[in-house]
């Protein structure tokens, strides 16, 4: 087997998981050169099946989290597929999964068994509501950002909660699962010694929460969503211009001179209801018609030209394709190909820059069971060959 390149490279990674946190985790070990195997059951990772939309026949979900992996179909209920599965993870330096806690056990495929054969693996489980009292809970991000409070805090303040635009919370637990995965690595590089990793979406989703988590456990205060509005900072939110609203997020003293210098309000920083952040926070209704006043003058994109010019964050709301083209133009090469040929899928660039060691995009996204035969060989002979 060809051994990828990368920091990671060499390692082995078992990955027992699918949706999304998982699978968006293993592909950005993927991509920083570890060895990814995808185990599938028989009808694959159900992703393969959410469409529309697609890329042929593919799903462009699945197609999203799963560069760079080599797939082996398995039906764990199937004592000589399971056994592969048992082997593939003795040999492994990474096992990670996202089945329901304790799942993977009647398989012998759980952390204690999978130590017992191999002390040094780094076995990294990822689950809704933890293994706890909550293990008997299934774990969708859609739940997560409800039972969290996070949807809660989206959407009009007149209007019902919101879910965010994403699986906010699944992608966080995958960021989570690599630093996870990566310290007890290094720490088994120290010691020799692996061991269980676990995360949660719900504790994903209350740390991510950040200044909203904060206000409730160390001020006792519950917040609610205030729209687009920012609750300590102004202003922080869309604006109108003359053709399309503005995010301006002039965040301190020095920002907000810099925005009242080029909207031509010389007099407004003195002012005394708008002289620090908390004075204009206070007094956000009074100077939200000023700003909006000089900022219908012109357009968006006008605007922000000249905003950016003197430091004052900003920003146009974009569709999807707009964000990409900014990427572009800030060349930040935004889109990169994986595979060849027929094979050859557009993906989005991993998103750490390495000055010595890039992230590589070696292996289009597979299809199901596409290195079985390869992997069950190889699994089959003797270790010491």
């Amino acid at each position: 087997m060809d051994r990828p390149e990368g920091p990671l490279s060499g390692l082995l990674v078992a990955d027992f998981s699918r949706v999304l946190a998982g699978p968006y985790a293993t592909m950005l070990l993927a991509d920083l050169g570890a060895d990814v195997v995808k185990v599938e059951g028989p009808q694959g990772d159900e992703t393969r099946t959410w469409m529309p939309p697609v890329r042929g026949d593919v799903s462009t979900y699945y197609l999203g989290v799963n560069r760079g992996k080599r797939s082996l179909a398995l039906d764990l209920r199937d004592e000589a597929d399971a056994a592969l599965g048992r082997e593939l993870a003795t040999r492994a330096d990474v096992v990670i999964e996202n089945f329901k806690p304790g799942g993977l056990a009647k398989y012998g495929l759980d952390y204690d068994t999978v130590k017992a054969a191999n002390p040094g693996t780094v076995y990294a489980s990822i689950s809704g509501f933890g293994s706890g009292e909550g293990k008997h809970v299934p774990g969708y991000d859609l739940m997560v950002q409800a039972i969290s409070g996070l949807m809660s805090l989206t959407g009009d303040p007149d209007g019902p909660p919101y879910r965010a635009g994403i699986s906010v919370f699944d992608v966080m637990a995958g960021n989570h699962a690599v630093i996870g995965i990566l310290a007890a690595l290094r720490h088994r590089d120290a010691t020799g010694e692996g061991q269980h990793v676990e995360v949660n979406l719900l504790s994903s989703a209350l740390t991510g929460l950040v200044n909203h988590s904060s206000a409730y456990a160390a001020g006792g205060v519950v917040p609610f969503r205030m729209g687009n509005a920012h609750p300590s900072v102004f202003p922080y939110e869309p604006l109108p211009t003359a053709d399309a609203d503005l995010i301006v997020a002039a965040a301190n003293d020095g920002q907000f001179r810099r925005l009242c210098e080029v909207l031509d309000l010389p007099d407004v920083p003195g002012d005394p209801r708008f002289a620090r952040n908390a004075d204009r926070t206070k007094n956000r209704e009074e100077l939200r018609p000023l700003l909006v006043e000089r900022l219908k003058t012109r357009g968006a994109v006008d605007w922000f030209e000249a905003l950016t010019e003197v430091g004052v964050p900003c920003g146009p709301i974009n569709t999807i394709d707009g964000g990409f083209a900014m990427a572009e133009r800030f060349g930040l090469d935004p889109v990169v190909e994986v595979g060849e040929g027929d094979r050859a899928v557009p993906t989005t660039r991993h998103p750490i820059r390495f000055s010595a060691t890039p992230a590589a995009y070696r292996l289009p996204p597979p299809e199901l069971d596409e290195h079985g035969a390869e992997l069950r060989a190889w699994l089959t002979e003797d270790r010491d060959a």
